[in-house]
């Protein structure tokens, strides 16, 4: 890997870690798009560049929930199932899944497609719910807070399948929180905080596995990825928050297999 190469995955990873498209997939994509070699040193790369966008969280986020208690609780809470299958499936998702081009073509195609159709029921549903919402004085789901455990450990086991590439952890557990009646503008904004102990026990666990094989150069390579990331990715949560105000995630759906196809067509 190159600087080149690097600003392009930090880029890439700044704006997808976020979105409901997968951003491990999309970092394996732009891999075999820019035809850098499949290396330990490469899927490490992709896991822990991670780490630059979920700083994005924290900076933004810092003031509103640093002395919220009852947020990190949740957060917490929502963490413990992927820290089980994590820590569980680390060597075949480093090993095995991390190099599959296809596994992530189907799983984006396949996520686009239900991810529309979700929408699309979703939409009908919502009616109804606002109206069970009004009996509860409009509160309902509003706050992080408010978010009761089960549905917050729910939305982490949910949060778990992510570990395939191409998924999306966005995906998973915003529409696993809109399932649970949870609104939309506080689903992401709780996947964006869950991403935090998510991102960060995976980087420094793959880290504390293989960081003794990387060169000097390869941690510069680390620390520019990170940093081009962290702003990345600032401006993509801004953009994100806007867009959900009078968005559905329809257009998400469509691109997940717009880019799937294309690959498939031209890539592969």
């Amino acid at each position: 890997m190159d600087f080149v190469q690097t600003l392009v995955l930090g880029i890439v990873e700044g704006i997808t870690e976020f979105l409901p498209i997968s951003s491990t997939g999309h970092l394996i994509l732009a891999s075999k798009l820019l035809n850098i070699p499949d290396s330990n040193f490469l899927k490490s790369f992709e896991i822990a560049i991670q780490l630059g966008a979920i700083l994005a969280v924290v900076v933004l986020y810092w003031r509103r929930v640093v002395g919220d208690k009852e947020i990190w609780k949740r957060v917490s809470v929502a963490f413990l199932p992927t820290a089980f299958f994590g820590f569980i499936f680390y060597k075949l998702m480093k090993e095995v899944l991390l190099s599959d081009v296809r596994l992530v073509l189907w799983s984006l195609l396949i996520g686009g497609i239900a991810l529309i159709l979700f929408e699309i029921w979703h939409g009908k549903w919502q009616r109804v719910r606002l109206q069970q919402d009004l009996a509860f004085g409009g509160q309902r789901g509003k706050s992080l807070s408010d978010i009761s455990y089960s549905k917050v450990f729910a939305i982490g086991a949910v949060q778990s399948v992510a570990m395939v590439p191409g998924v999306s952890r966005a995906a998973a557990t915003i529409v696993g929180g809109l399932l649970m009646g949870i609104s939309r503008k506080t689903i992401v904004e709780f996947s964006f905080l869950l991403a935090v102990p998510t991102m960060a026990a995976a980087t420094i666990f793959d880290l504390w596995k293989s960081a003794n094989s990387f060169s000097l150069e390869q941690f510069h390579l680390l620390a520019f990825g990170f940093i081009v990331s962290f702003f990345a990715a600032i401006i993509a949560i801004k953009w994100l928050l806007r867009f959900i105000q009078n968005h559905t995630f329809i257009s998400f759906g469509v691109y997940r297999i717009i880019i799937a196809l294309l690959f498939w067509i031209f890539v592969l």
